[in-house]
């Protein structure tokens, strides 16, 4: 991992970069290493300090951190780097607490800063710890009300020596053989010191409540061209895609503000899309006129800045052709 420094890098006297440290972590909430790799190599050949992301302007990171999700986090990397800057001369805090003072960041990136990179022993606890004491401790109440139970678990196994290293190794032992489904018992370095392993039950823990199914909404999006040009809007900043640019759309973030310009709309069909709370069957409505829209603009449009779902909405208006 780009951001990572070996141990013995770090017995040589390298230290680990907390802005490499903290963007990693805000990207990896609830995204897999594989797809943050390649954002995260070009958010940092872009803007390699935090002073460089700092003075980004906010259209030029959410259209970087397009296609990655859950864009609340892009707004609030930018409030944090600039917080950094204001408020601590470009230097990130160097303790968990101090790093839980600067907007957007919560206790586990908090404490995975601190312990990596300035050696405190903080508690750090991802998804990926949870599962380790849930299986280690055979911890019997589900998730998520035994979250504070793991912290606390995993809190009497910190160490004061090495405590970033040893956050580190635990994360990737459940990232690579304490995994959800069909753990590696066999070669794990805990074996024999796992009571869940020991009752054969590894693999059912940690229990989890049944998840409520997820509602489906509906929503219409309006796809128009004229002479190259792609109408587009830049979203609310507050709210589902926020900041980010996209099509004039309604019905299913909570607008019903019609369609930009009265034309005869065709139904080209349908996307859908899945958010953390609910599934979006979106239709995709498109026109040739002249008219002047009522929302939105006519830019030249390079799809990749697109979030995912308007990408969706592209790729069946346009299926691969130049827009005209």
């Amino acid at each position: 991992m780009p951001w990572r420094v070996s141990p013995a890098a770090r017995a040589a006297g390298l230290r680990a970069d907390p802005y490499r440290v903290w963007m990693s972590e805000v990207m990896l909430q609830q995204t897999t290493v594989a797809a943050v790799g390649a954002y995260f190599q070009r958010f940092i050949a872009r803007w390699p300090r935090v002073a460089d992301l700092a003075a980004a302007q906010d259209g030029e990171v959410m259209a970087e951190w397009a296609g990655l999700g859950y864009y609340a986090r892009a707004r609030n990397l930018l409030a944090c780097a600039r917080a950094v800057v204001r408020d601590h001369g470009g230097v990130f805090p160097a303790s968990a607490a101090g790093m839980r003072a600067l907007p957007g960041v919560g206790p586990y990136t908090a404490a995975a800063v601190a312990a990596i990179c300035y050696d405190e022993p903080a508690v750090v606890v991802d998804g990926n710890v949870e599962r380790v004491m849930a299986r280690l401790f055979a911890v019997q109440d589900p998730l998520p009300g035994a979250k504070p139970e793991l912290v606390r678990l995993a809190g009497l196994l910190t160490p004061n020596l090495r405590p970033g290293d040893y956050a580190q190794a635990v994360m990737d032992l459940g990232a690579t053989i304490c995994t959800p489904r069909n753990p590696a018992c066999g070669i794990c370095p805990l074996l024999g010191l796992c009571e869940a392993q020991r009752l054969e039950l590894a693999a059912e823990f940690p229990r989890k409540l049944a998840k409520a199914e997820k509602p489906v909404r509906q929503g219409v999006a309006w796809v128009a061209a004229r002479g190259g040009l792609v109408l587009v809007e830049r979203r609310a900043e507050r709210g589902l895609l926020g900041g980010m640019l996209g099509f004039p759309s309604d019905g299913w973030d909570g607008t019903t503000l019609g369609a930009p310009f009265a034309a005869d709309w065709k139904n080209l069909g349908e996307v859908k899309h899945t958010f953390t709370h609910f599934h979006l069957i979106l239709q995709v409505n498109a026109a040739d006129s002249a008219a002047n829209p009522q929302r939105g603009e006519y830019m030249q449009l390079n799809p990749d800045d697109l979030p995912t779902l308007m990408r969706k909405a592209y790729d069946l208006a346009f299926q691969g052709k130049t827009p005209r």
